[in-house]
């Protein structure tokens, strides 16, 4: 049964991986849930059945595309979605007779981790050579921007505005933008595969208390660390922004999970969340960065340490 699972899931895995070739708008949306088939194999049946799909889905990729692309596809898709099942099914005896699982504080923490890897990968399967990267990433950049070479229609940039100098420093910001847009993805994907596994009664854990996810203090000091080496040179600083961006996407996401946790039972909940989450949809590079510091607060000072430890009755 458990080869049989897998292999289904990384097929399918797989064909929502190389649909973004295609080019067009939902093809982009179906790559972004290319982890999902491997996670639901990993937390419907175990971690094995995860690690056959993720083997099978790179297997089809790389046939089928080229090896490069199969690559990709087990280091930006697939492996993460196993590792991070198999963590988030990990448990082990309190002492009491109960099992403690693996918390989702430091599960958020392992997907920051792997988003900066991801990211760092990606940059030196562009080009080994750093400057190389960085004018390709340049280059691609202004295409976009001027429209050249018919990759995007040409944008309206204020007057004064030198094309290839707003590339240039874009493309320095590119290591933290892709280090902070993977958090959300795998998050997103695990969510939604914990949640059709957890219809069909085949998830092992608990639903956990999602508002209640807190990072730990030394991811702060982590946050510190890569903000440091992202003034550096060279692949050291591509690799500081891109762990500086996924911990800010992984503060971000632990500061909207304490506002949900210190609303409970309060009469200004609900106008308070629908301002936070309509604040997001309107001004998310404004908004977010403010429920960082308010995630980076909470890992320091544990701000909801007054509060009931007991979540609400589902």
């Amino acid at each position: 049964m458990l080869p049989i699972v897998g292999i289904g899931a990384g097929l399918v895995s797989a064909l929502l991986f190389t649909v973004v070739i295609t080019g067009s708008p939902l093809a982009l949306l179906l790559s972004y849930v290319a982890p999902l088939p491997v996670f639901i194999a990993a937390l419907g049946w175990n971690h094995r059945a995860g690690l056959v799909a993720a083997a099978c889905g790179t297997a089809a990729v790389a046939i089928a595309l080229k090896l490069p692309l199969g690559l990709a596809f087990a280091i930006g898709a697939a492996l993460p979605a196993w590792w991070i099942a198999f963590l988030a099914l990990l448990a082990r005896d309190d002492g009491a007779g109960t099992s403690e699982w693996y918390p989702l504080g430091r599960l958020l923490v392992w997907i920051a981790a792997i988003a900066a890897l991801v990211t760092v990968g990606g940059a030196l399967a562009i080009s080994p050579d750093y400057e190389t990267y960085r004018s390709v990433m340049t280059r691609g950049l202004e295409l976009v921007l001027s429209g050249g070479e018919g990759v995007a229609p040409a944008m309206r940039l204020p007057s004064g505005i030198d094309v290839a100098d707003l590339a240039a420093r874009l493309a320095a910001l590119v290591p933290a933008a892709a280090g902070a847009s993977f958090v959300p993805m795998i998050v997103a994907n695990l969510w939604l595969a914990a949640k059709a596994v957890r219809l069909s009664g085949r998830l092992p854990r608990p639903w956990p208390f999602i508002p209640a996810t807190r990072l730990p203090a030394k991811a702060v000091a982590a946050l510190g660390a890569g903000v440091v080496l992202s003034l550096m040179d060279g692949f050291v600083g591509l690799a500081g922004g891109a762990i500086t961006g996924a911990l800010i996407a992984a503060f971000g996401l632990a500061g909207l999970a304490a506002i949900h946790d210190l609303s409970r039972g309060k009469p200004w909940r609900m106008p308070t969340l629908f301002a936070v989450y309509l604040a997001l949809l309107i001004m998310l590079i404004t908004v977010f960065p403010f429920l960082a510091l308010l995630g980076i607060a909470d890992a320091l000072f544990d701000l909801r340490r007054r509060r009931s430890p007991t979540p609400p009755a589902a």
